[in-house]
């Protein structure tokens, strides 16, 4: 993953899924799912545990959307190219109605405090 990519910043276990969980759904093996998170930043290391992946970045990468993959890794989550896809996962509330800041982030921007 490149340095300042914001897939899953800030971290919600709502967005989140396990490796094993995200290859199912690409009809890939885990390992092919790890190797999509370091090249193409569609999940990280959480707390320096466990990988998670990004079930909107993968959504997108399937589906091959380059652009809405950019913005979400650059940290938009504000754009309609980023929201339809948390819309889709079931989770446009962590963007629209979550208390931790998401619809606020912006590429470059700093974090809001909690």
């Amino acid at each position: 993953m490149s340095e300042g990519c914001m897939t899953l910043i800030p971290y919600d276990k709502c967005e989140g899924i396990p490796l094993n969980v995200a290859a199912e759904r690409a009809g890939k093996s885990t390992g092919t799912i790890r190797n999509w998170c370091i090249e193409h930043g569609i999940g990280r290391r959480v707390g320096g545990g466990q990988w998670i992946v990004s079930k909107v970045a993968l959504a997108m990468f399937l589906n091959g959307d380059e652009e809405a993959l950019r913005l979400y890794k650059a940290g938009d989550r504000s754009s309609a190219k980023v929201l339809v896809d948390f819309e889709r996962m079931g989770i446009a509330d962590l963007v629209i109605h979550g208390d931790h800041g998401l619809s606020r982030i912006t590429a470059g921007a700093p974090l809001p405090s909690r």
